[in-house]
């Protein structure tokens, strides 16, 4: 029997927290094991029979079970870093904090929510019905129509935005009463902490000042593009870009219009995805090319229960799935998914890489004990995989697995432009988009944006952060933030503007690790073993230590740094100050009050108010 010292009322036992430590990690695994199969259930086959909510109220019982016995222990004089760590993340015990009906309502709500999003579809006046993916989201980019892009804006909207709003005022209330319980003051401080740093707020707001000007040269630039296009009537080259016309529904990356947008239309033009698809590529082919990727660094080949059991295509038996792409840890050491509805595009390549690199970090850590399966900062887990697609999407590698034609390089530096162009359509135009999401929300739990402002202050962040205005009229009943997936589905998106900086630091380090020559935009670590064992020794650490010390590793220094972004687009920076200034182009919209002329296009018939079908 261990000797149980007590403190105050606290055990001081370190032994006694390890032995704990161990029972929870064991039931743990059981617990979350049938928790993700029932959500797997569900999230691949959506109606009533799969809901299964009491998976996720057993969760929160266990969690709520070990995180009062977490709370019993003082760890002041504890030797063992990692059990202090742990027992600190037990003792934060989220929703479970919550009381029974509580719970049960929160539960119940997040569920509808996503399944609303997910089910939603726009219907035109003939009856024929589109769902997000893939119809909406093809017209969205592939459309030059701007009515017919208005449309699917507009009904989207419509269909999933609307119909949440008054489910998400009250999961609001809930998961900030569920973050005080935890000694959070509210919902999006419970969100920051995870990221271990208390300057957090501070460290963002800098680094985005510092790529500001960059992305107001991409933007004025793409403003010139839309002007050409749509003209005088639509697009003011003083003020924001009407939000439906950039080539995807949130206009959160702009690479859907690289046709308008093409610095040098005769040089050379990378998109893979007319080779992919005479080459009668498939979902499968897209994952395998990737899993080849990982190996050629040395990183884990997938296990075979991932071929088996992920869902790589939409079901074309016609069953309602949540489309929107995710990774899954089952959290028994061997069972690894992918849900993706995969196109056959470049784009879903690049996803594809995403997804994998995910499931690579779930492999690496999954000797760590249950609390430190996560990735150093949420960040770090959506750079993985972006990490290897920035090598993946340059001419070279594309050329190398037979999806780009050998180009003479007699274009000089235009075929470089039009590279960077795509890549920064995709990355720098991604930045205010990720930024803002959480200020909204984090402004919304801590109650500087009321319930009755939702729709106001939400298109005032897109107004200052993006220099986006809406195309036709919102107000108070509409609820744009849900039609975006991460809001009903309850997932924090800030760690996606860290991942987009911390990326580009990542690939730097390891483009130096695989002893790269020449502009950091056209390093390709395909095949480094160096660069992989990089890579691979910071995933095996996941969560066991603060996330500073898992970047010193890579990059030999602790800090978030926008410098290697602004290194690897030093080319197109200059070419975009240049063409911008021989155009005369204003950076920013200062006639920001300026509304797109929509009154002659677009009668009201085309819009069903609500048309949300539920399975």
């Amino acid at each position: 029997a261990s000797r149980k010292t007590v403190r105050g009322n606290k055990n001081t036992d370190e032994l006694d927290a390890k032995n704990f430590l161990n029972e929870y990690n064991s039931t743990a695994e059981v617990v979350w094991n049938a928790y993700t199969e029932a959500s797997w259930k569900y999230n691949t086959e959506i109606n009533e029979a799969n809901k299964q909510l009491e998976k996720n109220l057993e969760m929160s019982a266990h969690t709520l079970k070990y995180g009062q016995k977490a709370r019993q222990y003082d760890t002041t004089d504890f030797q063992d870093g990692s059990v202090k760590r742990i027992i600190k993340k037990l003792s934060d015990i989220e929703r479970a904090a919550l009381s029974t009906p509580q719970l049960e309502e929160y539960n119940t709500l997040l569920s509808n929510m996503e399944t609303k999003y997910s089910v939603a579809q726009v219907c035109r006046d003939n009856g024929m019905c589109h769902p997000l993916d893939p119809d909406l989201q093809k017209i969205m980019a592939e459309s030059r129509d701007y009515d017919e892009l208005l449309f699917a804006w507009k009904g989207w909207r419509d269909a999933a935005g609307k119909v949440l709003r008054q489910d998400y005022k009250r999961y609001v209330e809930l998961a900030n009463t569920a973050a005080k319980l935890n000694g959070h003051s509210d919902n999006g401080a419970f969100w920051r902490s995870l990221y271990e740093t208390p300057t957090f707020e501070e460290d963002l707001e800098a680094l985005w000042k510092e790529l500001e000007p960059l992305y107001q040269n991409v933007h004025a630039y793409v403003r010139r593009a839309l002007y050409k296009k749509y003209g005088s009537k639509h697009i003011n080259l003083k003020g924001p870009i009407p939000a439906h016309l950039l080539g995807n529904m949130w206009a959160q990356t702009w690479s859907g219009i690289m046709d308008l947008a093409m610095p040098y239309p005769d040089a050379t033009q990378v998109d893979a995805t007319p080779a992919m698809v005479s080459q009668g590529w498939n979902a499968v082919r897209m994952f395998k090319e990737s899993d080849n990727f990982f190996t050629s660094l040395g990183l884990l080949p997938m296990p075979q229960e991932f071929w088996e059991k992920s869902m790589l295509e939409k079901p074309s038996n016609g069953r309602q799935v949540v489309c929107h792409a995710s990774a899954w840890d089952f959290y028994n050491r061997k069972d690894f998914r992918i849900k993706q509805c995969t196109v056959v595009t470049m784009d879903d390549l690049i996803t594809a890489h995403h997804e994998m690199g995910h499931v690579q970090y779930f492999l690496q850590y999954k000797d760590q004990p249950v609390s430190f399966r996560d990735g150093a900062n949420p960040g770090f887990h959506e750079a993985i995989g972006d990490v290897l697609a920035l090598s993946v999407s340059t001419p070279k590698h594309l050329q190398s697995i037979g999806l780009l034609d050998k180009v003479e390089n007699n274009h000089g530096d235009h075929d470089d432009i039009n590279f960077l162009m795509s890549m920064a359509l995709d990355k720098i135009a991604f930045l205010p988009f990720g930024y803002l999401m959480d200020q909204w929300r984090w402004k919304v739990f801590d109650g500087r944006i009321p319930s009755t402002e939702y729709n106001k202050e939400w298109w005032n962040l897109r107004m200052k952060y993006q220099g986006l205005c809406p195309p036709v009229t919102r107000t108070e009943d509409d609820f744009d933030p849900g039609a975006k997936f991460h809001i009903p589905a309850n997932v924090p998106y800030v760690r996606y503007f860290v991942s987009f900086i911390i990326q580009f630091q990542f690939h730097k380090a390891l483009c130096d690790a695989a002893k790269h020559v020449g502009p950091l935009h056209t390093c390709d670590i395909y095949k480094s073993k160096e660069a992989g064992k990089l890579l691979g020794d910071v995933m095996k650490l996941g969560f066991s230590k603060p996330w500073p010390e898992a970047m010193a590793m890579i990059t030999g220094q602790p800090k978030m740094s926008a410098q290697p972004l602004m290194e690897y687009f030093q080319p197109l920076i200059e070419w975009l100050e240049k063409e911008n200034n021989k155009n005369n182009d204003t950076r920013g919209w200062p006639e920001y009050d300026w509304k797109p002329n929509v009154l002659e296009s677009t009668s009201n018939t085309l819009m069903h108010p609500r048309t949300l079908k539920l399975p």
